[in-house]
């Protein structure tokens, strides 16, 4: 077997309505109509989104909301990006700091969702 890539990644969040209005909002990722479960556009990755009431039968074994933790490329300078964060009032956990990330040197912050999931923003 030869994996290539990510397909999706499903959240399991409390309020799917609210999260993705925020990962809408927040990260300017587009709301996918006529998905299988709701879900928003992530470059070309879909992220989904669940609660512990609806979940699919296939899901994984422990499913709670706030447990995951994401890293997102942004190709906007640093000044922009938290510029936005603030105006949208997300408060930045940590960073920016130097970081090494997947394509090598970075900076990265990191903040929360209305679940409390890490997401790490990532600059290269």
């Amino acid at each position: 077997m030869n994996i290539k890539d990510i397909d999706s990644l499903t959240l399991t969040v409390s309020d799917i309505q609210h999260s993705i209005r925020f990962y809408h909002e927040v990260f300017d990722l587009p709301i996918i109509k006529n998905a299988t479960r709701p879900s928003v556009q992530l470059g070309h990755r879909r992220l989904e989104f669940q609660t512990t009431d609806d979940h699919s039968e296939i899901s994984a074994k422990t499913i709670v909301p706030g447990s995951a933790e994401l890293a997102f490329e942004t190709h906007d300078p640093l000044e922009n990006t938290l510029s936005h964060l603030t105006n949208y009032a997300v408060e930045i956990d940590d960073g920016p700091i130097d970081y090494q990330g997947a394509k090598g040197p970075a900076t990265a912050l990191w903040v929360r969702d209305p679940d409390h999931n890490l997401i790490k923003i990532v600059t290269y």
